[in-house]
């Protein structure tokens, strides 16, 4: 009775010990790990199955012994084994490092091995080595990717901070934004370019104001398609084109007009938005015309509101159309708020609303503060267009009142 209750306790020490066996090779083959030992008076040398696999070795040529270990090392790395085999033989406690290895009979299979050994002390110290080798290939090639990913994103990053500056300043070059507020015949002129937030967008806004020669203010904003160095080029010509049509005296719709034909005939595969208008110091009419862009904001008495739009089609839509001229006469303390549509428009919100928000925020601007002013103004409707640049050109009308 007594020997067989001694087998069937063998029996059950038995399937335990195959238990352990079998969720010990199946934690290493999940972890792609191994064990080793090294015998160094014995020669001896143990791998666990996981060793086999890492090293790519067949089982029947048996383990590689310690003194030909460093032929499968990466030559570069062969001083690393050196310093953790000295180590582990002159130390007690475990070290480890990490090498390459060439696995398998053609040797080009690079693999990363972390490898903690162990020191066996015995009678008159080290007898031997016992290790743990783990396969990290894939963790290190994760990093390397993460890393060199890292790198160009830096790069690109760098690389469009630098765009971003020669962008800013050839606009300044181009088109120079003035110092605080210019003082104009009875007016005060206020100037802001909003470059987007988004490097990639920064785009083709531009303003002038200027005393044409007959005396009259020339007042203009425009936007031109596109982004980058190429829509900042046709903003430039646009722009000349402007000034030196307006030479001429001609009203403001006539000058769109012959924009118009220019951006279809010269600026091919581009639109553009613009105002223009002339301002009269003496009578303080504003005659202007517009061609696709949003109506300018009239500031009357802390009121605020869009001025009626004349009819207008977007520069190079096409060809032949005729802008219609508008007039509006503006009384002292009035202020006139001209703006491109990336003041207003959000891929996050409607227009209205942004249009909303910008009159609502216009009723606090002051001719006496018109600087400050549009900073306010900005800021009360969310601050610069992460997708879009834009322009804004506020006009405070100065002087007494004339009779009718």
């Amino acid at each position: 009775m007594v020997d067989v209750i001694g087998a069937a306790e063998l029996l059950g020490h038995e399937s335990e010990a195959e238990m352990l066996a079998v969720r010990l090779a199946h934690a290493q083959r999940l972890g792609n790990m191994g064990w080793a030992e090294w015998h160094l008076r014995t020669n001896e040398t143990i791998w666990s199955d996981q060793v086999y696999v890492i090293f790519g070795r067949d089982p029947g040529q048996g383990p590689i012994a310690l003194p030909d270990l460093a032929e499968h090392v990466e030559p570069a790395d062969a001083a690393v084994l050196d310093r953790l085999l000295w180590s582990a033989v002159q130390g007690v406690e475990p070290v480890q490092a990490e090498f390459r290895i060439r696995r398998g009979a053609s040797s080009g299979d690079l693999r990363d091995l972390r490898v903690v050994l162990e020191p066996l002390p015995g009678p008159g110290g080290t007898i031997g080595m016992h290790g743990v080798i783990q396969d990290i290939t894939g963790r290190r090639r994760a990093e390397r990717m993460v890393s060199e990913s890292r790198r160009q994103l830096l790069e690109a990053r760098e690389r469009a901070a630098e765009e971003r500056h020669v962008m800013l300043a050839l606009r300044e070059a181009i088109l120079p934004e003035p110092a605080g507020c210019l003082d104009l015949p009875h007016t005060r002129i206020a100037v802001r370019y909003v470059p987007a937030e988004k490097t990639a967008n920064l785009g083709g806004d531009w303003f002038e104001a200027a005393a044409a020669p007959d005396g009259r203010l020339l007042l203009a904003i425009g936007d031109v398609s596109g982004h980058g160095l190429p829509a900042i080029s046709r903003m430039a010509q646009l722009r000349h084109a402007l000034v030196g049509l307006s030479m001429t005296g001609q009203a403001a719709n006539r000058l769109l007009g012959w924009l118009n034909e220019l951006v279809m005939h010269q600026l091919k595969d581009t639109t553009a938005t613009a105002i223009v208008g002339h301002l009269d110091p003496e009578t303080r009419v504003f005659a202007w015309s517009q061609a696709g862009n949003l109506a300018p904001i009239l500031v009357r008495d802390g009121e605020a509101s869009q001025l009626a739009q004349p009819r207008g089609v977007l520069l190079g839509a096409t060809s032949g159309s005729p802008y219609e001229l508008a007039t509006t006469r503006l009384l002292p303390g009035d202020l006139l708020l001209m703006f491109t549509d990336g003041l207003v428009e959000r891929r996050t919100r409607d227009i209205d609303v942004g249009l909303d928000l910008a009159v609502t925020a216009a009723r606090r601007l002051r001719g006496a503060d018109l600087d400050a002013g549009l900073d306010r103004l900005l800021t009360d409707i969310g601050g610069p267009n992460p997708e879009d640049d834009a322009c804004l050109l506020a006009i405070g009308v100065l002087g007494q009142e004339q009779p009718g």
